[in-house]
Formats: structure tokens, sequence, C-alpha cells
């Protein structure tokens, strides 16, 4: 994968750093969401501060912010600079020595975006070396992850960032998650309505036309994300593929079914293409629960990161199916659950049943989950239930929770007590999906 390199010389690098210079010193804290993501931020490290994750998600804001809270001199450059496509990694010590004529002195330099340079690994690597620290950001989780591994090995500290949690969007709308009199429980299910709709994306809060800026994010990412960098070859093929995995999303992937429906070479082919679309992180995927790695590795269901990509973008078909919202939702509070905690999130998916999720701590399964919009009609009902008792047979697991809309019981079926939690309440509520 080759990028095309473009010199830009010194002065032309000076009026852009500048113009980014300027814009940074506007920036301020007033009416920014704290975010738990910002403690795991350690600008004492002599390690590099990588905060990755889809495009828009905060990720920028989030290193902002640690860096001017700890009153600390740092340089700044935005990579996603259109000034700036294009610059290759033997023009790195070009910014860098503009940038001490720009900012003087400084011991903190914040690369926003830097997937964008190629090679930049081995620059960072020399800025390490030098007792630099490092601040990186990036929306590529492949590329970063593997150039992190070969040339800063045991260097780095990767952080995930996904778009707003309900908690934060609750706290950007200065909704009381907290109380539970009856004006707030109400006030705080207005809101999740609207967090369903709208997703978490931060710019989401102020814009009005929210379908033209899902639009165009998720048309940013496949086009410059995706396509220039893996040079695909059948751009609108991919878009389709990309475009129906969100309306269809969550779902079981089949690479054969997708390389048919859309006339790829090969299943090797679609394979690769929905690897991007994950990468991108447009995508994230949940390994199928199995002793057998081939199954995990190639039965994946694929959900969006964000509710907004599957009912904001235009000619989307997913807005009307509540249900498949309130997983996605679901999936993306475990995920940020999870991570901190280096524990994984599975499907179980057995002839006589599925379990939407297990929470998994290496071999342990900590917790059971199933999601369902209305629990109205006995069949679904019946349905939810046998899948944690299906989960509790199959792994032992006595930690099981349905998640509703709005229902809230505890019960017992077959000897084993089941939880049953509007979402809403349990993402307010839960740091840890153990407890």
């Amino acid at each position: 994968m080759q990028h095309t390199q473009t010199i830009i010389d010194k002065r032309a690098l000076e009026i852009v750093l500048s113009d980014q210079k300027r814009e940074i010193e506007h920036w301020s804290e007033a009416q920014l969401c704290t975010r738990k993501e910002a403690r795991m931020v350690d600008l004492d490290s002599p390690q590099a501060q990588v905060v990755i994750g889809v495009r828009r998600s905060g990720k920028s804001t989030l290193c902002m912010q640690s860096l001017v809270s700890a009153g600390v001199r740092f340089a700044y450059v935005d990579f996603d600079d259109e000034r700036l496509m294009g610059l290759g990694a033997n023009q790195l010590n070009d910014v860098l020595e503009v940038l001490y004529m720009i900012y003087d002195t400084f011991e903190y330099i914040f690369l926003d975006e830097i997937q964008n340079v190629e090679g930049w690994p081995l620059f960072v690597n020399r800025l390490l070396r030098n007792r630099m620290h490092v601040v990186l950001t990036g929306s590529n989780a492949k590329l970063l992850s593997s150039d992190l591994a070969t040339h800063l090995t045991g260097r780095s500290s990767e952080i995930d960032l996904y778009p707003f949690s309900f908690v934060e969007f609750c706290r950007m709308k200065g909704v009381d998650y907290q109380s539970r009199t009856t004006i707030a429980i109400a006030l705080l299910r207005k809101c999740f309505d609207e967090y369903m709709k709208k997703g978490g994306f931060p710019e989401l809060l102020w814009i009005k036309n929210e379908k033209k800026y899902i639009s165009n994010l998720v048309d940013n990412i496949l086009k410059r994300d995706i396509e220039q960098r893996y040079k695909i070859a059948f751009p609108a093929q991919f878009e389709n593929m990309a475009h129906h995995l969100l309306n269809v999303s969550p779902v079981v992937v089949s690479a054969p079914n997708l390389a048919e429906v859309f006339h790829f070479k090969s299943a090797h082919t679609a394979r690769n293409y929905v690897d991007y679309l994950k990468q991108a992180y447009l995508l994230i995927g949940v390994k199928k629960y199995s002793a057998k790695s081939k199954v995990r590795l190639t039965q994946e269901k694929v959900y969006a990161v964000d509710v907004a990509l599957m009912n904001q973008r235009e000619n989307a078909f997913a807005g009307e199916n509540l249900g498949w919202r309130l997983e996605t939702m679901v999936l993306i509070e475990l995920m940020r659950m999870c991570k901190t905690n280096g524990w994984d999130v599975y499907y179980l998916c057995e002839r006589s049943g599925e379990c939407d999720f297990l929470v998994c701590d290496g071999q342990t399964v900590l917790q059971a989950i199933q999601v369902s919009y209305d629990l109205a009609s006995d069949k679904s009902r019946k349905r939810e239930i046998n899948g944690l008792l299906l989960a509790h047979k199959q792994t032992k697991c006595t930690n099981l929770l349905l998640l509703t809309d709005h229902e809230s019981a505890d019960i017992e079926q077959e000897g084993q007590k089941i939880t049953i939690r509007p979402v809403y309440e349990w993402a307010c509520k839960k740091e840890e999906p153990c407890n």
C-alpha cells in the first residue's frame, strides 16, 4: 500500500502549522464533557499515548483536554489538514523544525490523525528516545496496531475511544441520570429516546442536519480512509456493501454470500473489505463463542459503531428496527466497559437457541446478556429467557441479565435468577458488567 507523497516547503509548513496553533489557542474546555478515558492518558509516561477510534468520536478533544488541564507546554500538528495531504515521513523532521520555530520550547507533542503519514513510527520512536512526551490519535486500528507492534514495542499505550455513551450524552444535555424521582425518570426516558435516534457523535448535539453530517462522515471514511488507502478496485460495489452491512447490522457476516451479491472476485476479497470497515471503526466484530478457533474467526457478527450510522444516513433502512438499535447500543456500552478491564465479548448461537452477549475474562464467562426491545408477547419473552438459560447450561454462568426498553423485574426460571432491567437504567448505573 503506497501513498502518493508530496514535498511541502518549510514556508508553507510554517503557514499551516501557525494556522493550527491559532486554532488551538481559541480552544476552550467550556461545555465539554469529561470522559473517563481521559484518566487513561498518562502524560508522565515515557510511552506514547495513542488514542484510537472512529472519526469524529472526540479523540482530539480528549487529548487537548488532557494536555490543557495538565498545564504543560505542547506543540500540535493536525495531519488531517488537507494542506498536509501526501506529506511523507522524510518531511517529519521539517515539521519538527518548524514547530520549534513557532512554539519555541515544548516537552510534549500532539500528533493528530498520524496514520495519514506513511512511515511515521520511526519518527515517533526517535522523539521518544529523545525523551519527548508524545500524544497520538488515529482512525485506523490495523495501521496503528501493526505499526506500533513493529516499531514501538513496549513504548506505546493504546486507548480506545467510542462516541459518547448514554451517560455522557445525558451530561451534555444537562439531564440528571442519577435521580429516581418520577420527573427525573421521565426526563431520562426522553433523553434515552433521543440518544437512540441521534447516537453519540459529539457534534450531533449542535448540528441540525444530522443525516447530511452522518452521510458525509461515512462517505469520508469510505473514500479517504479505505478506498484511497487500500486502492479499492471497484469502489461503487464496495460502498454498496458497506451501506448494506450498516443497514442490516447486527448480522453474521458470510463472505461467500457478500461476494456473490456484490460481484466481488472471491470470498477472500469480501472478507478483506469487511476487515477494512472494522479497521476504520465503522463496524465492530463480535466473535461466536466456541472452543474452535475456526468457528470464532469465520462466524463473526458485525455491528455499527454507533446507532447514528444505522438510521441517520441518507437512504438508511435500519431506522425503524428499534430492537437492532437497542442491541447495538448495549454492545458499544459493553465494549467500553470491557476494553478497560481486558475482557472479551462473544455471542452464543446453537441450534437450540442463542444469547446476544457473553462477557468473558479469559475462559470464565462473567455475565450472559440478552437484549429485547419488548417482552410483551409470551413468545418473545420465552425466547429471550431460554437464550439466557442456554447460556447458563453451556457456560455455567449464573449472572443472567435481560435488557429491555422499559421493563424491570427479578424472576426465577429453572432455579436460575434472571434480572430484567431497562437499558437506560443499566447504562446509567453500571461501570462493570459483572456486578
